[in-house]
């Protein structure tokens, strides 16, 4: 179980690297780790950078789904870059590209 930790933040904005594969093994931790981010720094831009990433099933796109959710309450915004095409095939099926902006 690999859990990419690479984050910036510039201000009120995060960048994510999300790991090679973003699956129930490690959605738990990841989910956990993204939201103390978000409290500690008070992230209003979340940016996943998935350039890295090969492989997400629906524990994935739950951690996804659950952070669009948390920024909302703030009137914050969460961005996908770097999508190869299965991602974004991912994310189309998934109804994800209608809450996740796609560029920054």
């Amino acid at each position: 179980m690999e859990i990419v930790k690479d984050f910036e933040v510039k201000g009120t904005r995060m960048v994510y690297r999300m790991p090679r594969e973003l699956d129930d093994h490690v959605a738990a931790q990841l989910r956990a780790n993204m939201d103390v981010l978000i409290d500690s720094y008070g992230i209003r831009e979340l940016v996943m950078d998935f350039e890295n990433t090969r492989f997400m099933d629906s524990s994935g796109v739950g951690v996804i789904i659950g952070r669009c959710r948390k920024l909302g309450f703030y009137d914050g915004r969460v961005y996908a870059v770097n999508c190869n095409e299965r991602m974004k095939k991912l994310f189309a099926v998934s109804g994800l590209n209608e809450i996740v902006m796609e560029e920054v």
